[in-house]
């Protein structure tokens, strides 16, 4: 039997230096690097998020980094596909794909995929927000009950969002939403997988945060959300809740000054690094690379000897 394609990933929370070893991995395999990060995939995003520099991104293939604009809807089940082509076609010219990112959610579409994602009507959703404005939630609830109750006993009775959204999926698809998620899951990425996590102490990576945050208002965090701003896309940019851009929105009207900008960026990204870590760890099987105590050089040693295991 021929072996599995390999597929190799470099997970972790924010700021433990994911993409540099990306990178020195990619130098060393000759490999592409696929992106797997929520905020990454948008192109006009680019100081805030960490994305790698674009002359990082020339030196070799990178995929997905500049998959979508802002006010376009990015989904698990939309990265679950575009991973998929990504690395099918890596793989068919004889390559290795490098999955790097801290969004568990599509690191987990991507390896293990999801069910069918249910279709969407705006205008049905839009009349179902209006009629649950003006009768309740609770009668809509009722109605799902009548229709969907297994849907309906996951929800409270005034969760607006989730109620009209079963609805929409019922009267849209004609089917029940438990009737949607209990399809089978569809394909993911193909192949062998090996994950590699990049872990550091909250008070370790409490500094490399601080430092980061830092460098992206040096560096024109700022300057990019003005533009971003002038170019009409307050409003998409405003939905994502993107953690340095909405204080940068801030500081650009004159909610914030700088060090208060930087401080609510800090905290804000140690909050999600915790929710990172939370979810690697109880998640992801994977092999743990100490971030507070090693380099790069180090990090990619350590890999390519598992890679080799």
């Amino acid at each position: 039997m021929s072996r599995a394609p390999l597929v190799v990933a470099v997970v972790g929370a924010t700021a433990t230096g994911k993409t540099d070893l990306a990178g020195a991995l990619a130098a060393r395999l000759d490999a592409e690097i696929v992106c797997a990060d929520s905020r990454q995939v948008f192109r006009e995003l680019e100081i805030g998020t960490g994305k790698p520099a674009p002359g990082q991104r020339a030196q070799r293939p990178h995929h997905l980094f500049d998959a979508l604009g802002l006010g376009d809807r990015a989904s698990a089940g939309w990265y679950a596909r575009a991973a998929r082509a990504a690395c099918a076609a890596i793989h068919a010219r004889g390559r290795l794909p490098v999955l790097v990112g801290g969004s568990g959610l599509y690191l987990a579409a991507a390896r293990s995929g999801l069910a069918d994602e249910p279709p969407h009507d705006p205008a049905l959703r839009e009349r179902l927000k209006v009629e649950a404005a003006s009768c309740g939630p609770e009668a809509l609830h009722h109605r799902l009950a009548l229709s969907d109750p297994e849907a309906a006993a996951r929800l409270k009775p005034r969760d607006t969002q989730r109620i009209t959204r079963a609805l929409e999926v019922l009267e849209a698809s004609g089917r029940p939403l438990s009737w949607w998620l209990a399809r089978p899951r569809g394909p993911a990425v193909a192949g062998e997988w090996r994950v590699f996590e990049l872990t550091a102490a909250p008070d370790a990576l409490a500094g490399r945060i601080a430092r980061r945050t830092r460098w992206m208002f040096d560096s024109g965090l700022v300057e990019e959300t003005r533009a971003l701003l002038a170019a009409g896309h307050e409003v998409a940019l405003a939905a994502l809740r993107a953690v340095g851009y909405d204080e940068a929105m801030e500081l650009n009207a004159g909610r914030m000054t700088r060090r208060e900008a930087e401080e609510r960026t800090s905290l804000r990204t140690r909050q999600l690094a915790k929710r990172q870590r939370t979810w690697f760890r109880h998640q992801v099987e994977a092999v743990r690379l100490p971030a507070d105590t090693a380099d790069v050089e180090g990090w990619t040693r350590a890999v390519l000897a598992g890679l080799r295991a």
